[in-house]
């Protein structure tokens, strides 16, 4: 008899909590059963520009198992570099110390998700700058990744680059061309945003679910439409939940899924109570289903 598949764990980013602090959001989402967090590094939720970082996320990892948590570490905050300039510098900058700060957020990322017991570390690309041509943007990326990976390694913590709309690497085929090019590198994995798959892929989600699995590291989920790059609260796109979940389960993956709605901070709490049933309501539906 084969062993019965792990369960699928559930999180809640904290992008979509900055109305509250750090520790009253893990509170939050330990009270209404989630398994784990998507911890953006930001100023308001440990912040990893500011003094005594290491004694910082001591702390939040002894909150995070005080509740029982697991995390992700994203780095998607938008202004933690340039307070002017929406997720500036980005890996893809012109000027290379730009990309050199960019990366060293990243390899401090890494630390602290080391420290903390981390799934993996998230990041994306960033889009093309204006006058840059494509292959010259493919190997910035490439080039400012290296120094990630190299401490993705050592730390054992994976990097999960996300495919993002409208950047250059935007969509699954992206990645895999990454991939490709840096040699299949071990850290390096995928961070699966169910809503993108929704949004362009040309396969439903669930497909998309089936074809990553080998590479999945995080997985962040929201309702979306065909078409429209807009994070949605469940129920509100087109997507078949049940279908998409039963995929999850299916790869055998075992990280967080988390809910991603980065613009609703204003409802936080209730989104994230409403979120998480759900999302409960419809991995019965499709276990009932299967």
């Amino acid at each position: 008899m084969s062993p019965s598949p792990a369960p699928l764990r559930f999180g809640y980013g904290t992008n979509g909590l900055t109305d509250l602090r750090l520790d009253d959001a893990l509170g939050l989402l330990a009270d209404l059963g989630y398994d784990g967090v998507g911890l953006t590094l930001d100023h308001m939720h440990l912040d990893p520009l500011a003094p005594d970082l290491a004694t910082r996320t001591a702390a939040v990892a002894r909150r995070l198992g005080a509740l029982g948590l697991t995390a992700t570490v994203e780095t998607g905050a938008r202004y933690i570099l340039d307070p002017r300039r929406k997720h500036g510098p980005s890996l893809l900058e012109p000027d290379p110390d730009a990309r050199a700060a960019r990366t060293k957020l990243l390899i401090t990322a890494v630390k602290v998700a080391a420290d903390l017991g981390a799934h993996a570390v998230h990041c994306f690309s960033g889009i093309i700058p204006p006058g840059t041509d494509v292959d010259t943007a493919w190997k910035r990326l490439e080039d400012a990744l290296l120094p990630v990976l190299d401490a993705a390694a050592f730390a054992g913590v994976p990097i999960a680059i996300e495919p993002e709309p409208g950047h250059l690497l935007g969509n699954l085929a992206d990645f895999h061309q990454l991939r490709t090019s840096l040699g299949n590198p071990a850290p390096l994995g995928l961070t699966l945003d169910i809503g993108h798959c929704q949004c362009l892929e040309p396969v439903p989600p669930a497909d998309c679910v089936r074809d990553a699995g080998p590479w999945l590291r995080h997985v962040q989920i929201e309702d979306m439409r065909r078409g429209v790059h807009e994070h949605l609260p469940f129920g509100e796109g087109e997507i078949n939940f049940p279908a998409v979940l039963d995929a999850l389960v299916a790869t055998g993956y075992q990280c967080l899924t988390v809910v991603e709605l980065p613009r609703h901070s204003h409802a936080g709490p209730e989104l994230a109570r409403t979120s998480i049933e759900f999302l409960n309501s419809a991995r019965t539906k499709g276990e009932t289903a299967s």
